[in-house]
């Protein structure tokens, strides 16, 4: 069993910050990329930002310059750094997991809410 789970979400006025947390846990033998993706109600889930087991990151035009991703491969965490937030940033913002166990899987948090206030 493998479980994503998330956290840092919540409300915020525009041109304010958030952090969202995401720890993976359970029985696997290796993890891969990781990053955060983002669905707006009625729209499709989007890739915001991913980072690989090195380090090598890449971004969604929206987020270049404003959100940060980072992780710790020891503690098979993934942190998203959001700011300069705009209302259009609103969002459930999901973790995704590239994880190995019998063999490669995508894996996904629950989703945490994020909210930009104008």
């Amino acid at each position: 069993q493998v479980q994503l789970l998330e956290s840092g979400g919540g409300l915020v006025q525009a041109g304010g910050s958030l952090r969202l947390s995401c720890a993976a846990s359970g029985n696997f033998r290796e993890i891969s990329a990781m990053g955060w993706y983002h669905q707006a109600p009625g729209k499709q889930r989007e890739l915001v930002a991913t980072i690989t087991s090195s380090g090598i990151t890449s971004y969604s035009e929206s987020a270049k310059g404003r959100f940060g991703i980072s992780r710790d491969n020891d503690k098979n965490t993934v942190d998203l750094q959001m700011n300069s937030l705009r209302p259009e940033d609103t969002s459930v913002y999901y973790c995704n997991a590239q994880i190995l166990r019998g063999m490669w899987a995508d894996y996904w948090g629950q989703g945490t809410q994020v909210t930009v206030s104008s």
